[in-house]
């Protein structure tokens, strides 16, 4: 029997973002049945999104890394939370050795003991409250469902502490009839996500026994909205000799921002309204491999810290970006990888034995423009930049970039932009 584990859609929407969801999948053979900001954004990203209690690894920016290094070349866009607290529902009814696996990848110590396991779940629930408050003009919201063949019992334990810890709902399904089990979850899903994520179940069929649904949704505007009026198409520079055409966004102003000597890069912090900012990583010429390598909750903090005024003329692309990923072969360079063989044990989760996790699948997706909504912006011929007023600094994100979106609640996405919009082919550079 198995667990497919399905982590499926963050999505982050125009408003500057907004984001979606993932889900994992239990599967068994049907024959083998019965049964404010600143301050409080650096507090957090200290601890990560992932872990409630000091680690000796970092699964947000391990993962970051992982994922770079599967993708050389390529965008990378994905939301740790989304990733992590699945794998920390599973680890409610993980035993022995794979149960020591996911939780070390979480960032425990390998020998931790049961009160940081704990503090780990309670973080979690912790950080759902938190999603959950009004924040004004911000939309955040964080939920999971169970739907489950009723002929298979999740244990009361676990399934009290997904309850409670997780918020999740328990939702009995009729996986004999995989269409209508298919209808059902797309519709909880649809409704949850204003519509964002549609037809998220597929290719069910009548072995499907139980389905975790989890959803993150965020949609924000910018505390200052770009003008579309100067909106432009610019050549961006997926590598030196290689460019495609961009929507830029322009913006004169003060900015945080700061010069970080040791990365060789330059951030720039994009205040969302509600207590969410997004902060833009530009690496010097031939230094994104450096920046990627210092990446990690200590930096993030220190750079939320350090950030100061400063007069910018800022040129930032229009784009989307879309990640897409198979973990079941990434997640085991970072340890966890029991839990995809037929040495899983997953005893603890229902009253059936032999369950393992067959895939498990992230996508995220983003969108950024002008006023953080989905406003259509026309866009005209490529132009030149007006003079820079006197002590205004010109940043212009034209080559590859990273990404990262936080909140109080700690870093909701971390991406790497490559190629924004991510479809049309790329167009040689003029010879010199």
């Amino acid at each position: 029997m198995q667990l497919c584990l399905l982590l499926c859609l963050a999505l982050l929407s125009p408003q500057g973002a907004s984001l979606h969801h993932r889900h994992f999948w239990t599967k068994k053979r049907a024959r083998e049945l019965p049964a404010t900001a600143t301050a409080a954004v650096a507090t957090a990203t200290a601890t990560t999104a992932a872990t409630a209690t000091p680690a000796h690894r970092n699964f947000t920016f391990d993962l970051f890394r992982a994922l770079v290094a599967a993708s050389p070349g390529q965008n990378v866009f994905f939301s740790p939370l989304s990733v992590a607290m699945p794998l920390a529902m599973v680890s409610l009814g993980a035993r022995a050795r794979t149960k020591a696996q996911i939780l070390e990848g979480l960032g425990l110590h390998a020998r931790g003991a049961p009160e940081e396991e704990a503090a780990l779940h309670r973080g979690f629930q912790r950080r759902l409250q938190g999603l959950r408050r009004p924040r004004g003009d911000l939309q955040l919201s964080l939920g999971s469902a169970l739907f489950v063949r009723p002929a298979v019992r999740v244990r009361d334990a676990v399934l009290s502490a997904l309850r409670t810890l997780y918020l999740a709902d328990a939702v009995p399904t009729c996986f004999e009839d995989p269409a209508v089990a298919q209808r059902q979850i797309n519709a909880y899903v649809a409704q949850r996500t204003e519509g964002r994520i549609v037809d998220l179940a597929k290719d069910l069929d009548s072995s499907e026994v139980l389905v975790l649904v989890s959803y993150i949704f965020f949609r924000a505007k910018w505390e200052t909205r770009f003008d579309p009026q100067s909106t432009r198409q610019q050549a961006f520079h997926v590598v030196p000799q290689t460019t495609v055409q961009v929507p830029m966004m322009r913006r004169e102003g003060e900015f945080d921002y700061l010069l970080d000597r040791s990365l060789s890069c330059r951030v720039v912090r994009l205040p969302y309204h509600g207590n969410a900012t997004a902060l833009f990583i530009l690496p010097g010429e031939g230094r994104m491999k450096k920046a990627e390598a210092g990446l990690d909750q200590h930096t993030l903090a220190r750079w939320l810290r350090k950030l100061t005024k400063r007069r910018l003329q800022l040129s930032l692309p229009k784009f989307s970006i879309e990640g897409s990923y198979q973990l079941e072969k990434v997640l085991p360079t970072l340890g966890i990888r029991d839990l995809f063989t037929s040495r899983a044990n997953l005893a603890g989760f229902t009253n059936h034995s032999d369950i393992q996790v067959s895939q498990m699948v992230h996508r995220a997706v983003a969108e950024v423009d002008e006023a953080g909504t989905q406003a259509a912006a026309a866009t005209g011929v490529v132009v030149a930049f007006r003079s820079a007023r006197v002590g205004a600094q010109t940043m212009v994100f034209d080559r590859p970039f990273l990404l990262a979106i936080v909140s109080a609640e700690g870093v909701l996405f971390l991406g790497k932009v490559v190629r924004p919009a991510g479809g049309p082919a790329p167009s040689p550079a003029p010879a010199p």
